[in-house]
């Protein structure tokens, strides 16, 4: 019984000998070199977006014209130059009513809006597929209310920021609120859309 005892401790040291010895070994011949733990995102996207402007009051001559809220879609096409930084071509077209209040007569009719513009972005990966980014850049804006005799071309600074959430490897969901110094009755814009990674 002593004996089977010992060659028992015997065979178990040499096993435990073996496999601190070697298990290093055979560790780090079977160990991939990189584990790439997230898929690294193309240089390339494309948002297409559906939008909501807010509206907003400007004044015209002796008028006040306010717009309303309504719907349009933004396309936006970007570049990932690196560490977080991005370059966007962006292209809107919303439409929305327009009201006119001269002393006591009100009238309505209907704005059209067309918007193109550069922008610097800037996202900051907070982990799970989520990040957040802000933008800045120029914006052009034509915005056309036949019924008033406007049809305008202005330009001005654009800024804003939103959310980015990861679906899948090429496609992210993404919320953006957009304003900018551009004076019209379209207003700001809330933007809900889909990102799809070249």
């Amino acid at each position: 019984m002593k004996k089977t005892i010992f060659v028992s401790m015997i065979i178990m040291t040499q096993l435990m000998t073996y496999l601190y010895a070697g298990g290093d070994r055979d560790i780090e011949l079977h160990q991939p070199e990189h584990i790439e733990l997230e898929h690294e995102e193309s240089k390339f996207y494309l948002v297409v977006a559906a939008l909501m402007d807010l509206g907003d009051s400007v004044n015209h001559e002796l008028a006040v014209l306010t717009g309303d809220r309504d719907y349009g879609f933004g396309i936006d096409i970007g570049y990932r130059i690196g560490n977080g930084f991005a370059v966007e071509y962006d292209f809107t077209y919303a439409r929305n009513t327009v009201t006119k209040i001269e002393g006591s007569v009100v009238e309505e009719a209907l704005g059209i809006y067309y918007t193109s513009a550069l922008d610097l972005v800037y996202v900051y990966e907070v982990g799970y597929g989520v990040g957040f980014f802000g933008k800045i850049g120029y914006e052009y804006e034509w915005e056309t209310i036949s019924d008033y005799h406007i049809d305008t071309e202005k330009g001005g600074v654009i800024f804003g920021g939103g959310i980015e959430i990861e679906m899948t490897e090429h496609y992210k969901f993404l919320v953006e609120y957009e304003d900018s110094r551009v004076e019209s009755t379209r207003g700001a814009s809330v933007l809900v859309g889909l990102m799809y990674n070249f």
